[in-house]
């Protein structure tokens, strides 16, 4: 059996800055380099990074070796390495998903040794991490070989399912994955023409807020004459669908766990709601649809939207929030505590559910349907969706064809607005993501 190596680096120009990471895989036996993989991942500190590297090439392992390969592990990261090793406790919160997410990883190989390395010892991952930041600043992303492409291509690399950041050198081992559910109307990647939506739809003027709705711009223009560029035909039509965050709970303010439990908004929730429908209410989103959860905590963020544009609001049950079953109203301290075992694959296996609740890939399954039920239900028109962040990460997801542990790569405000735009031929394109520029007023 081969044995593996893996030196893993990430970097931020800013801590927290641009960021990447790097990683490569060697035999063992003879240092030759078996995967590489690298990629830039905006604005973090740097043991994000590093986390992100360590798991990249665990990930490449696994697909190399297959379940149980022996590997050793070396970075420069002294935090990194006496964390995986047990050593040291995990104090920064926001890094003990990343470390969950390692464990379940380690878990499925053998991990013959976690060794800190000098620097000067970790070039070749810390190379990649640069070029991948490199690349990044340029509007370019990191391919294997230290070269780039552009972010945009006319055609899908051909890379047997694998990420462009993240190449294998030989062949790999193990079962693939099994494939994410699919956006509606998003089976393939957007090509260049595709993205270019807004060069046929009137005056970029028109659509000049940061979520401002093509769906609406397609109104004010419809009665004026086309105006072609080469870039696509002026024919097609998008439905746009805004995403909105329900305002602030004491759960949230808390920061627990918030699934099926029915709270309500907080006086600073409210504000936030209403602050979010006087947006609304104003050029240029001219809402057609207000659509939301069941929950107490949307349907009051849902009102204040209709109280100021006049429309009804529609109860979509498919957008309720994930079902935390036994973990509702705890802490993430407290889950961790008390049932540790099951956090951790939670993590590890979007299959699995909390006790008593539901898994990711169920609500998956329920919120594809729910997306793809208004797109066809209000083609061509402006759909608010008031919903909660596991629905809303997922709808953002699927419209980029992102796997499902993209959803530990999001974060989203109370009160935020995000823009997908769904078009007649196919694609769909995320416009914006947790915009909260109505709170700062």
């Amino acid at each position: 059996m081969t044995s593996y190596v893996i030196e893993a680096d990430g970097g931020s120009r800013g801590n927290p800055g641009p960021a990447g990471y790097g990683a490569v895989v060697m035999d063992a036996s003879d240092g030759r380099v078996l995967a590489e993989a690298a990629e830039a991942i905006g604005v973090t500190t740097n043991n994000v990074a590093e986390y992100r590297g360590l798991i990249a090439g665990l990930q490449a392992v696994l697909r190399l070796g297959g379940e149980g390969a022996p590997v050793a592990v070396r970075m420069d990261s002294k935090l990194v390495i006496e964390q995986m090793a047990g050593r040291w406790k995990i104090k920064n919160e926001g890094l003990r998903p990343l470390a969950l997410e390692a464990g379940a990883l380690v878990r499925r190989l053998r991990v013959t040794e976690w060794t800190w390395i000098p620097r000067e010892r970790n070039k070749h991952a810390d190379r990649l991490a640069n070029e991948a930041m490199d690349a990044a600043a340029k509007g370019l992303t990191w391919k294997a070989g230290g070269t780039t492409q552009p972010e945009l291509q006319e055609e899908p690399p051909a890379t047997g399912g694998q990420p462009p950041s993240a190449r294998t050198k030989a062949p790999t081992a193990g079962s693939p994955s099994a494939p994410s559910p699919t956006a509606p109307s998003s089976s393939a990647p957007p090509s260049v023409a595709q993205q270019t939506d807004l060069l046929d739809i009137g005056a970029i003027s028109e659509i000049s807020a940061p979520t401002a709705s093509t769906a609406a711009a397609q109104q004010r223009t419809a009665k004026a004459p086309a105006k072609g560029t080469g870039w696509a035909p002026p024919t097609r039509v998008a439905t746009s669908l805004l995403l909105l965050r329900h305002g602030e709970t004491a759960l949230s303010v808390e920061r627990r766990f918030s699934g099926r439990g029915d709270a309500e908004l907080t006086p600073n929730g409210l504000a936030q709601a209403a602050a979010a429908a006087e947006r609304l209410s104003r050029e240029p989103y001219r809402l057609d649809v207000i659509v939301s959860s069941p929950l107490k905590r949307a349907r009051q963020t849902a009102e204040a939207v209709a109280r100021r544009t006049g429309l009804d609001v529609e109860v979509e049950e498919d957008l309720r929030e994930l079902d935390f079953g036994d973990w509702e109203g705890h802490t993430f301290t407290e889950v961790q505590r008390r049932w540790p075992a099951e956090l951790s694959t939670w993590f590890a296996d979007p299959e699995t559910a909390p006790p008593g609740g539901e898994s990711f890939a169920t609500v998956a399954r329920r919120v594809q349907a729910a997306g793809e039920r208004l797109v066809e239900r209000y083609e061509g028109k402006t759909v608010l969706a008031v919903s909660h962040v596991t629905p809303i990460k997922m709808l953002l997801r699927l419209a980029l064809t992102a796997p499902l542990e993209s959803l530990y790569r999001m974060h989203l405000d109370v009160a935020c607005l995000s823009l997908i735009e769904y078009y007649a031929d196919g694609p769909a394109v995320v416009k914006s993501f947790n915009d909260t520029s109505h709170l700062r007023r």
